[in-house]
């Protein structure tokens, strides 16, 4: 691939097949059950006209992806400092980004890339609608020469950019790694709540799915359900949950090692260069300046264990094309430990943080949570459990969730704290993790006070501070102060002049 970007350019032939696979991939995925019941239910004779209709719909998926990629072009635009992208096959698209809108640009390579040799990149955007480009098919070089010219706007002078291979982004030896003992300790001791959900998915999917293939190979329910409902017993219910927990532990293992295997961090420049995955690498440039809200949060356990999870929040702005507000764009680093954590924060923030007066918040804090997470719904439960004979054995519980949801709201209300120095603003909470969330004045796009009406004669309020990778909240705390520290963030964002970007 010519790697003069000032001129368009096409994609590697190959993204033919990348595009194409993608595409039946996802065709499959959506139709796997139902290709098992017409195989089940469909007579012999017909079960040609379903293989036939198989490879149509393979055509049909590569001819799109022909036109695909002979209408997809890109461009860098040295006048105006855009990367441009036109796309479509009926409706033409034209996709225009600013160089100094980019946030990160990422290098992929999975399987099917890796055999036929080429990369993917993605660019991030800050832009209006959360645009994103995605190259599916590109040569090493020519990829790593795109990616350092969109992050460090190389290709402005109009001269032939010089070529950029991946040794010359990782020639400096990386300050962080993350060893596989580490990301071992992580899956262990992090994103339980993650995990639990994509297990949440597979079985609901799986019961689903499983229904009709009952209803296909005429197998009669009632009886299934009989026989499990037999089997269930005090003993074997106890070992379901702790089959449940280990099969918990062995999915978070595995997405840890499969997304931040060899995860490692080097500075290239002005920028910060990750690397990391099992099977599909993903190499992420980034600009520090980029990031608006450094976070790094441990639980019991990851502390005695020496290490913390890390993550650097970028800029989101606008709706998705669902109309949702969107994320900004998150980059994990797991399993650092404090002195890692430390330069790392250096590098993102030209020095480590320290926290400065720390400003707690009221004891009414504690007042709407437990009254209308636990007060209320217990009071409701147990009228209908005195009068509901079925229920009333489950008072006991009912209290257990009294206790722990109080000792839990007071946990987080000893956590809830504000650090504010001259240079940083440090945001503390969590319950089990404990998390920080560093922001720099300069970053604030704005500033919300709130204060309830009967909060007003015991010098109650509320405070929010907008950046645009989110919201930081503190609540209940003392409202005169509240309005100084609004007062003094103003002034410094005036009187610095910088930009949040």
């Amino acid at each position: 691939m010519d790697n003069d970007f000032s001129k368009p350019q096409r994609e590697s032939a190959f993204g033919i097949i990348i595009m194409g696979a993608h595409t039946m991939l996802k065709i499959g995925k959506a139709s796997f059950f139902l290709f098992i019941i017409a195989f089940v239910k469909m007579p012999n004779t017909s079960f040609i006209y379903l293989i036939m209709g198989i490879l149509v719909i393979t055509l049909i998926s590569f001819v799109f992806s022909y036109l695909w990629y002979l209408k997809f072009t890109f461009f860098l635009d040295k006048e105006k400092q855009e990367f441009v992208v036109n796309k479509g096959i009926f409706n033409r698209d034209q996709v225009i980004i600013q160089l100094d809108k980019i946030q990160q640009v990422n290098i992929n390579q999975n399987i099917l890339q890796k055999i036929i040799g080429v990369y993917g990149l993605k660019i991030d955007t800050a832009g209006a609608h959360g645009e994103e480009v995605s190259i599916k098919a590109i040569d090493e070089t020519a990829a790593y020469n795109l990616q350092a010219h969109l992050l460090n706007r190389k290709a402005v002078d109009g001269l032939q950019p010089e070529a950029i291979h991946k040794n010359d982004l990782t020639e400096e030896t990386p300050f962080l790694r993350i060893s596989g003992f580490t990301l071992f300790k992580v899956g262990l001791t992090s994103n339980y709540g993650q995990s639990l959900a994509l297990l949440a998915a597979f079985f609901y999917t799986v019961i689903y799915e499983g229904r009709q293939l009952l209803d296909a190979f005429k197998i009669n329910r009632d009886e299934i359900q009989n026989t499990v409902t037999g089997m269930l017993t005090i003993v074997t219910v106890f070992i379901l949950i702790a089959c449940l927990l280990i099969v918990l532990l062995i999915i978070n293992l595995v997405r840890t090692f499969y997304k931040y295997f060899e995860l490692q961090i080097s500075q290239h420049k002005d920028a910060l260069l990750l690397s990391s995955g099992l099977i599909a690498k993903k190499n992420t440039l980034i600009s520090p300046n980029k990031v608006q809200i450094t976070k790094y949060s441990q639980n019991y356990f990851q502390k005695k264990m020496n290490m913390l999870n890390m993550s650097l929040r970028q800029a989101h702005f606008g709706q998705s094309k669902k109309g949702h507000e969107m994320q900004g764009n998150t980059l994990e680093i797991p399993g650092c430990n404090p002195i890692e954590r430390d330069e790392l924060l250096k590098m993102i923030l030209a020095k480590a943080p320290l926290k400065g007066k720390i400003f707690v918040p009221d004891w009414r804090f504690l007042n709407l949570p437990i009254f209308f997470k636990l007060i209320l719904p217990v009071s409701i439960f147990l009228i209908l459990a005195f009068n509901i004979p079925e229920v009333k054995p489950f008072i006991g519980i009912a209290i257990a969730y009294f206790v722990v949801g109080v000792l839990m709201i007071y946990i987080s209300y000893r956590r809830h704290r504000i650090s504010v120095s001259q240079d940083f603003i440090i945001k503390t909470s969590g319950i089990w993790d404990i998390s920080n969330e560093i922001v720099v004045p300069n970053k604030i796009q704005a500033i919300t006070t709130f204060q309830y009406p009967w909060h007003k004669g015991v010098d109650v309020g509320h405070l929010t501070l907008h950046t645009a990778a989110g919201q930081i909240h503190f609540k209940y705390g003392n409202y005169t102060e509240i309005k100084q520290l609004v007062n003094y963030w103003l002034y410094q964002v005036e009187h610095k002049n910088e930009n949040w970007m």
